[in-house]
């Protein structure tokens, strides 16, 4: 099969951070899948990585499509089928055969190599793909079957596409790695995507109270029509504001911010036994004799089971999805990575097909 010509923004070129070019991407092996993006979450990662990138690369990992070719190997999507892309995991591994994805032993190579687990790349001109498993910058990607969640083709693509992965590491931090049981207290450190993700998780389980610290007052006060119970400032957090909030300390807490003297306050605002979950790539803090740390990844979660979870909740209206996300035109990449970067939205999603 030809090559399929795509439109791509391509990071790590001199100049703008991103540069719309055409390129050529592999017809898919036969484990992989051909994905027309219909639109594609713009993620933190994304600008760091874009900030950084050594070699041109296509970024992009939140991305929704229907799916145009499949392999060989592939028997049970079809051309067609509307797919939701998450991260990439061999499916071989320890970790993978025991349900846990995000723990396979080769996540950093499939999600940032650039390359597929073998060292080949399917994009041309030297352009590096398969940023997690997709590079869904595009009008096109490619992805191997098993980061690919087929859903209901009626679906707002550019709706549900950011569940691929902040809102699932928000969400699942809640449900998978913290296994937050109801009337049990939570602390959210960041009211963005990832941050709300986790508060609306936490109603769903029944966390109480949900704590969310955040320094932009539109998004507290969003955090609060979303269901925190309380909301604080960091400062106000700092001075006293947790202590007041959990005075034994808070059972459980997310920290999605990094910030360096909220990190150094987490142990004190713990309960004896608490539990912080560190979204940043975090670990240690110098946490008490009792107290818990585990740095999260994509919220322990397997997105074939986890994404059909969240859909479930959206459609029941406890997951309000269109309170999160604003679309941009895909031409519009740097005006919506500089929108979120200055904090005036929560999730921006790009539209390639307008």
């Amino acid at each position: 099969m030809h090559r399929q010509t795509i439109r791509a923004a391509v990071a790590g070129r001199s100049g703008a951070r991103w540069r719309l070019e055409t390129l050529e991407l592999d017809a898919p092996r036969d484990d992989e899948i051909l994905v027309r993006i219909h639109a594609c979450g713009i993620c933190h990662t994304d600008l760091d990585m874009a900030a950084s990138c050594p070699t041109p690369s296509v970024l992009g990992h939140e991305g929704a499509g229907i799916v145009e070719v499949v392999g060989r190997d592939v028997d049970d999507l079809a051309p067609g089928d509307a797919v939701v892309l998450s991260f990439a995991a061999c499916g071989a591994c320890a970790a993978c055969r025991a349900g846990h994805p995000a723990d396979c032993a080769h996540f950093m190579t499939l999600n940032f190599a650039g390359t597929r687990l073998d060292g080949s790349n399917a994009l041309s001109d030297g352009v590096r793909g398969h940023f997690f498993g997709q590079s869904a910058f595009a009008t096109h990607a490619l992805a191997a079957r098993r980061n690919a969640v087929r859903v209901d083709r009626e679906l707002d693509l550019a709706l549900v596409a950011p569940l691929g992965c902040g809102l699932q590491t928000g969400a699942g931090t809640v449900v998978n790695s913290l296994a937050l049981a109801a009337g049990e207290g939570l602390a959210i450190v960041g009211a963005g995507a990832v941050g709300l993700g986790a508060l609306l998780a936490a109603n769903i389980v029944g966390a109480e109270p949900r704590v969310v610290i955040e320094p932009l007052a539109e998004r507290r006060e969003l955090a609060a029509s979303l269901g925190a119970t309380r909301t604080l400032a960091p400062e106000a957090a700092l001075a006293g504001g947790m202590r007041d909030a959990f005075p034994a300390g808070a059972p459980a807490l997310i920290d999605t911010a990094g910030d360096a003297a909220i990190f150094a306050a987490i142990p004190g605002w713990l309960a004896a036994d608490g539990r912080v979950a560190w979204l940043t790539g975090a670990a240690g803090g110098g946490l008490e004799p009792g107290q818990q740390g585990h740095s999260v990844i994509q919220g322990d979660a397997d997105p074939q089971r986890f994404i059909p979870w969240l859909l479930d909740a959206h459609r029941r209206g406890d997951f309000p999805l269109e309170r999160l996300i604003t679309r941009y035109p895909f031409e519009a990449i740097e005006a919506a990575a500089e929108d979120a970067e200055a904090g005036r939205v929560i999730k921006p999603v790009l539209v390639m097909d307008t």
